[in-house]
């Protein structure tokens, strides 16, 4: 059975501040697509396109974990590996490959790197491995609780309460994920194939208005009678912000 984001502990660097990842694939769409994932697990999260630029990256946000596609379209992988464990010996690397043969996952793994996963692959199975390459390499700490605050809205991920200015919010489950996807998410517009993708598991297809239906769940429970936080960007997605306080006290 597959690990659900209700089931997992949260991960934190040591001294308390988010897990920061590189993610480094030449597909933009899939970059974007794995940087979502991980910045729902409460990550920071940068992505390269490049060689060059995930080098350069790499020097400057100090990840302590990447994910690295073998193949791209300036450095291979393996000599993006080499030349960032010059300088950061330690850290954890994932490798990404469309390839399967057992020649390319030794080269990956004498490189430095960590693990190896091939396309096709769940994002499910990425986040899972990760997870636990931080653990091995002690860069992580469990943390006991989960509260997330955007505004006057609050959600523990742990007992599935949620409640806002003081007022008691009844979630059905796929309700609870949606809004726990925004919640990790403040302020950030979120695509409908995105949403699709993380909180249903589907692929890219004429889903959409299932979407579109829950949003109008959750606003008549979050935003009814209230300031609304979730707002609609047309042909673009939505974005859960905090919704603007009265001036009358």
């Amino acid at each position: 059975m597959t690990t659900t984001a209700t089931q997992r502990d949260h991960l934190l660097r040591v001294d308390g501040s988010p897990v920061r990842a590189l993610v480094v694939d030449d597909e933009p769409t899939l970059a974007e697509l794995l940087s979502t994932a991980l910045r729902y697990e409460g990550w920071h999260v940068e992505h390269a396109l490049t060689g060059q630029s995930a080098i350069k990256l790499a020097k400057s946000f100090d990840p302590d974990v990447i994910l690295l596609d073998i193949m791209l379209p300036d450095l291979s992988g393996l000599e993006v590996m080499r030349r960032i464990r010059a300088t950061a010996p330690t850290v954890p690397v994932l490798f990404l490959t469309a390839k399967d043969a057992v020649e390319d996952r030794v080269a990956g793994l004498t490189a430095g790197g960590d693990d190896y996963v091939t396309k096709p692959f769940s994002l499910e199975e990425v986040v899972a491995r990760l997870r636990a390459l931080l653990r091995r390499a002690g860069a992580v700490s469990e943390r006991e609780e989960a509260v997330l605050r955007v505004g006057d809205l609050v959600m523990d991920e742990d007992s599935h309460e949620v409640s806002r200015d003081g007022a008691d919010i009844h979630l059905t489950a796929t309700e609870f994920e949606l809004l726990r996807y925004f919640m990790r998410n403040p302020k950030r517009v979120l695509s409908k194939a995105q949403i699709l993708d993380r909180v249903w598991q589907y692929d890219f297809g004429g889903q959409a208005n299932i979407v579109e239906l829950y949003v109008s769940y959750l606003r008549r429970k979050i935003d009814a009678g209230r300031s609304p936080m979730i707002h609609t960007l047309r042909g673009v997605g939505y974005v859960l912000k905090p919704g603007e306080v009265s001036s009358t006290t």
